[in-house]
Formats: C-alpha cells, sequence, structure tokens
C-alpha cells in the first residue's frame, strides 16, 4: 500500500490552506497513494490561542469537514485531515480533532488530541489547555487496501508521541502522527522520538508535518516522514511544503514481527 505523509506550512486563511492542502491530495492520488495524511492544523496556523475557537466547526458539519469528505470520494483516497479545531459544549474551548474519511467520503473515525502541549524556553511560551480540552480514549480504524490486505491503524497527534502508553494501547500495524513540532523541540527530539514508537510496536510511523516560518511568526521543524517497524526512516522531507511517499508492505511488518516477536513478550 503506497501511503503519503503531506508536510505544509499553513498560514492564516483557512481557504488558502484548503487549496493547497488540495493540491498535495490530487498529487499524491495521481502517483497512486492510497492513504494520504495531513499535518496538525493544516486548515489553520491562527495569529494566536483564540483563533482556533474561530475556525471550529460542529462534528458532521463545516468548510473543513466537507473538504476533507469530497477529497476523499473524488481522488478516491483514505484522507487522514490532520487535525482541525471542534467544538464543544464549552464556547471557551475546543478539541484538537483528527478525521478520517475512507474514499466513499465517509468519515470511519475520529480522534480527539488526549496530550495538550506546554513549553516555556526563552519567548517560546505554549499552553494548548488555554483554548482546548483534551480527549480521553484512543482510536483506531481498519483500512483494506487494494491488493487485499488489512491493516489498523492507528491515531495520534504532535505532543502524544512522548507518551508511549497510547501507541502500546492501539495495538496498531501504522500509527500516524500529524503533528506541528516545534523548531525548538524537532531539532532535540521528533526522529528519536518517531523511531522510538515504530520500534516498540514493531510497526509502520506516518508522520506528516508543518515544516517552516508561519504568519504567527511560529517555526515548526517540519522533517515529515515514514519509518518502518524495524526503526529505519524510508523517507523524509526537511522544511517546506511537499509529499513523503512510502510503500507499506505487509510482508515485511509480518517478517519483523515474526523475527522479534516483542509484542507477545509483554509482561507488564
Amino acid at each position: 500500500m503506497k501511503i503519503a505523509a503531506i508536510q505544509m506550512v499553513s498560514g492564516t486563511n483557512v481557504q488558502r490552506n484548503l487549496a493547497a492542502a488540495g493540491q498535495w491530495l490530487a498529487q499524491a492520488a495521481a502517483q497512486g497513494v492510497e492513504l494520504a495524511v495531513l499535518p496538525e492544523y493544516f486548515c489553520v496556523m491562527g495569529l494566536r490561542d483564540s483563533d482556533k475557537l474561530a475556525s471550529q466547526e460542529r462534528s458532521g458539519s463545516g468548510l473543513i469537514q466537507d473538504f476533507l469528505s469530497h477529497s476523499a470520494r473524488e481522488l478516491g483516497l483514505w484522507i487522514v485531515g490532520g487535525t482541525l479545531p471542534m467544538a464543544t459544549s464549552d464556547p471557551g474551548r475546543a478539541r484538537n480533532c483528527s478525521l478520517a474519511y475512507a474514499p466513499s467520503g465517509q468519515c470511519v473515525a475520529r480522534y480527539d488530541k488526549i496530550h495538550l502541549f506546554r513549553f516555556t524556553h526563552g519567548e517560546e511560551d505554549y499552553d494548548e489547555a488555554r483554548v482546548l480540552e483534551p480527549g480521553t480514549e484512543p482510536v483506531t480504524f481498519e483500512l483494506a487496501s487494494r491488493d487485499g490486505h488489512r491493516y489498523t491503524i492507528g491515531m495520534s497527534i504532535c505532543y502524544d508521541l512522548r507518551f508511549p502508553e497510547l501507541y502500546r494501547a492501539m495495538k496498531a500495524d501504522v500509527l500516524l502522527v500529524p503533528s506541528a513540532f516545534t523548531y525548538t523541540t524537532g531539532q532535540a527530539h521528533w526522529e528519536v522520538l518517531l523511531r522510538a514508537r515504530a520500534i516498540e510496536n514493531l510497526a509502520y510511523v506516518v508522520a506528516a508535518a508543518q515544516g517552516g516560518t508561519h504568519e504567527n511568526a511560529r517555526r515548526t521543524w517540519g522533517h515529515s516522514m515514514v519509518i518502518d517497524p524495524w526503526g529505519e526512516i524510508l523517507a523524509q522531507q526537511p522544511q517546506g511544503a511537499g509529499l513523503v511517499m512510502e510503500e507499506i508492505l505487509a510482508s515485511h511488518l509480518q517478517a519483523v514481527r515474526g523475527r522479534l516477536p516483542a509484542l507477545g513478550h509483554r509482561v507488564l
């Protein structure tokens, strides 16, 4: 199964971001991709935290959700829509939500980010809890590829990457990590964390990131990549918008798990 991690440098205008995402999705479909993953906040990177509330949608309807559904159906793609802000019962809080769409255009899974990022370093000051509320449950979905293989796909978002127990709970074949890692934390930890999650779970990891300097002056690390179950980086995009495409092989997944059956050796 051919997959794509789409790297973007999203701005403050939702329509322009959706147009850019649509172009990358069309390129991926034209090159035989079956599953395309967009980065965290592919739809908008606001000037301030409260901009997330201005762009939030109700579950099941809205410009961003309509775009994802239409794109999946028109392109015949499985699409994981990075993340978008979804409304809650509290007008001052949204959820950072990742949605998976089948080629039929149907939304088949929703994951709400469980772990909310907080980081302070010099002039950098991030605290997602100011305007977000956390999700509570791990989420997976099943994908049947064109060659007849079935994969369990595990959903996560950015800061979740630092919490290995989430990935253990999913028992997935392919782990998705749409992200907007800061340049500081990404430079220090991004690659080693992604490779660790792949090795620990003997799973493919598909990490679609924001990668560049945004209109809000935030700098993101990028380095979208695909990693195999042995921890090998198969392909990556350092900075700037682009496609990272690679083949996921059920035979390789099974072979690695057969040689090193660590998942069956867990005690705790």
